[in-house]
């Protein structure tokens, strides 16, 4: 019984330091109190007043029929348990629930041994972002993605991976940390566009078989810690999404929603280049970054239209356009560390059928004197 109990501790301490309850200091709070009277025994018997008044510090004149905060908190908490145990927690030997219609948390043993869902734990990972990326891809843009892997090259396979690719993906996939593919969402729908969901679909493809721990999350719910520890790619439109445009601010080449700002025309250089009206030409912006504190990185496939953001993606993995990209990009001098670089996408109903490289910065010297204060 002692074990039991010393597993069940160590197994809440384990969910209180992952990336689901880690920034939550009101859910983490909660757990702890709720786990505590549980296996006291007394768990039957708490009311919504009690659990308000303890954990959320209420007044004794609280009202759960006029407030709905512990509920709230409680069916969130429910939620975040629930995530955990889809991804970090696939493999712990303890699962921990907060069945609904009450407060009384259970404690049972995984019925599977821990060495088998740990072993296969990357594979299922992997599998989980190329099923949730198809879905999200048919739900949103289904016809999209069936013209475009009908009329463009097939993905691209092992045996196709270039050197130019390498170039590309090497500071993404070279290190341990996890990489994350964060979805940006709509300010106003807090929904995926459906250029963001193919090219999620596509990115699915072409990095299941090179990157085990991959995690595939929207722009609305990620957080900065989980960003601290991950390698993240962002997809989709930067203006509107307050998570993307805090990490990529201060930077000389800016997405806005009619078109690209270049904030520091060199020579030649437009200051801005504006999206076409009819949607036959749009501009996508590719942008490698160092990570907060200048640890990990964090890379950006940004456009306002469907085909802009899928030209974005598929620069980064087509072996012919990653050759051409990789050529302009070391052009003057050796490839830079951190750049962003700017595309001209024509297109025929939502499709790049063309891609073409405008011009990019160097960013290598800047973010290293930035990351060194």
């Amino acid at each position: 019984m002692v074990l039991e109990v010393e597993a069940t501790h160590a197994q809440i301490q384990r969910i209180l330091q992952s990336k689901a309850l880690r920034t939550s200091e009101v859910h983490r709070n909660l757990l702890v109190y709720l786990a505590e009277k549980s296996l006291e025994g007394a768990a039957d018997g708490l009311k919504e007043y009690t659990v308000g008044l303890d954990v959320f510090g209420k007044p004794v004149s609280f009202d759960p029929r006029q407030e709905s905060a512990v509920r709230m908190h409680v069916g969130r908490l429910r939620q975040k348990l629930a995530e955990y145990y889809r991804t970090e927690g696939a493999g712990d030997p303890v699962i921990v629930d907060l069945p609904k219609g009450g407060f009384k948390m259970t404690f049972e043993p995984r019925p599977v041994p821990i060495a088998r869902a740990q072993d296969f734990r990357p594979m299922r990972r992997s599998v989980l972002l190329l099923t949730v990326s198809l879905a999200v891809a048919i739900v949103l843009a289904s016809f999209l993605a069936f013209r475009l892997w009908h009329t463009q090259h097939s993905p691209v396979e092992p045996a196709q991976w270039t050197a130019e690719l390498q170039q590309l993906w090497g500071p993404m996939l070279s290190s341990d940390r996890p990489l994350m593919l964060c979805l940006a969402t709509s300010k106003e729908s807090g929904s995926t566009g459906a250029g963001t969901a193919s090219g999620a679909f596509l990115l699915g493809q072409f990095l299941a078989s090179r990157k085990l721990n991959i995690m595939l999350t929207r722009s609305d719910l990620v957080s900065m810690p989980e960003v601290t520890m991950d390698n993240v790619i962002f997809l989709g439109q930067s203006s509107g999404n307050r998570q993307i445009e805090a990490l990529s601010a201060g930077q000389p080449i800016v997405l806005e929603p009619g078109g690209i700002r270049n904030l520091n025309p060199r020579p030649g250089e437009p200051a801005f280049i504006p999206d076409s009206s009819d949607q036959e030409e749009s501009h996508a912006l590719i942008s490698l970054l160092p990570g907060i504190y200048g640890h990990g990185e964090l890379l950006y496939f940004s456009g306002n239209q469907i085909s802009s953001v899928m030209a974005a993606v598929q620069a980064f993995t087509d072996p012919t356009l990653a050759r051409s990209l990789v050529s302009k990009l070391s052009a003057s001098r050796d490839f830079p560390r951190y750049y962003q670089v700017v595309l001209k996408v024509k297109s025929m109903d939502n499709m790049p059928i063309e891609i073409s490289y405008m011009f990019h910065r160097d960013l290598t010297e800047n973010t290293r004197s930035r990351t060194s204060h």
